[in-house]
């Protein structure tokens, strides 16, 4: 597991890579068909490798797992959840800009 990249989680996975996550963690629900997602996927993948040892992202794709995003009430998509503490702390729903996550991310540690 590479810290520096985005990591595609599933039901299986979420709980091990999330919620038990010793660092903040911005989960991306997307959809390969959807093109807002597809937009700030290259933003993701930038906060990724700027950010390892403070912040991991992690991607679920709600095609092939719809019961993980129910379980978050993700009702439309690009959905970014940020966790820490193994709790949903803030959201943010369709395309956002790079320092309004990352504000997002340092609000929870200050």
């Amino acid at each position: 597991m590479n810290p520096s990249e985005p990591l595609n989680i599933n039901e299986e996975s979420f709980d091990r890579a999330v919620v038990q996550s010793p660092v903040p963690v911005l989960v991306d629900f997307w959809a390969p068909w959807c093109g807002p997602c597809k937009m700030i996927a290259p933003l993701l993948d930038e906060i990724a490798r700027e950010n390892p040892e403070t912040l991991r992202v992690a991607k679920v794709n709600v095609d092939d797992h719809p019961a993980l995003a129910a379980r978050y009430g993700v009702r439309s998509i690009p959905a970014l959840l940020v966790f820490s503490d193994g709790q949903l702390k803030d959201t943010s729903i369709g395309l956002t800009s790079k320092q309004s996550l990352l504000s997002k991310v340092a609000a929870l540690a200050a």
